[in-house]
């Protein structure tokens, strides 16, 4: 480190005020990451009718294009994650939000179904990265008392967005004339005003210490971090990771957990949310703008609820009974074909409720149960394994819905949520309260 640095360092080390005021814009920049990702995979639901029109899309193109973002993370996620502990989290930060704002322009200029599937995965790529970075971010820099909410708060950001998405794609889609390519690019004003905003952020302490950048790693985190975090910080291991620890005998049931967990959460989430509108209207119900939203307003409220609750009941309470109660509320939606349309409803609400609010765990437990050295390549393989499920729930919902029909559709889903439930039953470890280094020393419940 120069001695400017250093000078630069210790000159901010004494104010409080200071550190606040660096944690409200660190949390600023990477929630605003996670709205961006919730609108760039939400704003494409209600224009898919015109799109599909637009470009003579049958089910399998229209499925194709809704799910190339999530391929793009399963691209992204592990690669992005593997660059963030190998070369730190400040460049790779930088460039995955530069990566969303170029791509997010060229949705103005798509004229071919291939072309947008193109520019899709390369948003997509970025989402992926944002994920494998942001998250380990939010964790290391999060004093261990707010760790939980601050990172539950990025769920509240992401379902923020989708819900924002829908809500603007639904208005601008049915009162103007813009066209479904301009739909698609607002996504480029917010990606450029959070890439401004990123401009001069700090490399994570915790990162420096585990490459054994030491003296680096005390200066920032005594100019950005809690008193006590330079403890923990000390305390972290100085080795260098490697793909092959998420499988190793200390950390496989971390990796088998929240990838699996992650995968048996969002798969229904998606498939359902983005086709709110044919998903909703084959039970007879009214879609648009009231059933869609409505969707995303209940979700974004278990997301808000968990927040409140997961620093006060902890983070297994939270996860296990609402997964077994999903799998139930999906299976009786499948069964019971001759249901009200009211109850329908009411049990896709409960279903939303619920199931957002598990989701937002999926955020919160990567960054707690791996180490320093693997926090960024494990949180991105979990990633890409979620967004596997996610693609295919995509993907696959609307020829299921056509050949199989709604019923076995939803059973199905209640399948994917039943063995999120079984698995989380058995590993989902309680880390409420404990430092990261705590929390990843040692997996129990």
């Amino acid at each position: 480190m120069s001695a400017i640095d250093n000078a630069t360092a210790h000159r901010g080390d004494a104010s409080a005020a200071g550190k606040r005021r660096f944690l409200i814009r660190m949390v600023t920049v990477l929630i605003g990451g996670m709205v961006l990702d919730g609108y760039v995979l939400g704003i494409i639901g209600p224009v898919s009718g015109r799109m599909a029109e637009d470009l003579q899309l049958t089910a399998f193109w229209q499925g194709l294009i809704a799910a190339a973002a999530l391929i793009g993370i399963l691209i992204g996620s592990p690669i992005g994650g593997w660059a963030a502990d190998k070369w730190g989290r400040k460049p790779i930060f930088m460039f995955d939000i530069g990566l969303f704002a170029i791509a997010s322009g060229m949705q103005f200029f798509v004229d071919s179904p291939a072309l947008l599937i193109v520019v899709r995965l390369l948003m997509g790529i970025a989402i992926g990265t944002e994920y494998a970075v942001g998250w380990p971010l939010m964790a290391e820099f999060s004093p261990t008392h707010l760790r939980g909410k601050l990172m539950a708060a990025m769920g509240i950001a992401w379902y923020g967005g989708f819900m924002i998405a829908f809500l603007v794609g639904h208005l601008l889609n049915e009162y103007t004339d813009l066209s479904w390519h301009f739909i698609l690019g607002t996504s480029t004003f917010i990606a450029v005003a959070i890439f401004l905003a990123r401009l001069g952020m700090p490399e994570s302490p915790r990162w420096l210490w585990s490459v054994g950048r030491k003296d680096e790693a005390r200066a920032l985190a005594k100019r950005y971090m809690p008193d006590d975090a330079l403890d923990d910080v000390q305390h972290e291991d100085v080795r260098k990771g490697s793909f092959g620890m998420l499988f190793s005998k200390e950390y496989w049931r971390s990796t088998l957990f929240i990838s699996g967990f992650w995968f048996c959460a969002v798969t229904p989430y998606f498939a359902i949310a983005t086709f709110a509108d044919s998903v909703l209207n084959q039970y007879g119900l009214a879609g648009g703008l009231a059933g869609g939203v409505g969707l995303s307003a209940v979700a974004l409220a278990g997301v808000v609820i968990t927040f409140l609750l997961i620093e006060k009941v902890g983070r297994r309470l939270l996860t296990v009974p609402t997964q077994w109660l999903c799998a139930v509320v999906l299976a009786v939606i499948g069964l019971w074909s001759g249901a009200p349309a009211p109850v329908v409803l009411i049990l896709f609400l409960v279903f939303s409720f619920f199931n957002a609010g598990y989701n937002t765990l999926t955020n919160v437990y990567p960054g707690e149960v791996l180490p320093t050295e693997i926090r960024g390549i494990g949180t991105g393989f979990a990633a890409a394994v979620s967004r596997v499920g996610a693609g295919i729930g995509i993907f696959l919902l609307p020829m299921s819905m056509e050949s199989l029909g709604a019923g076995p559709t939803m059973l199905i889903a209640a399948a994917v949520a039943l063995a999120g439930a079984g698995l989380s039953q058995w590993l989902a470890p309680e880390t409420k309260g404990k430092t990261l280094t705590e929390a990843a020393a040692g997996y129990a419940h």
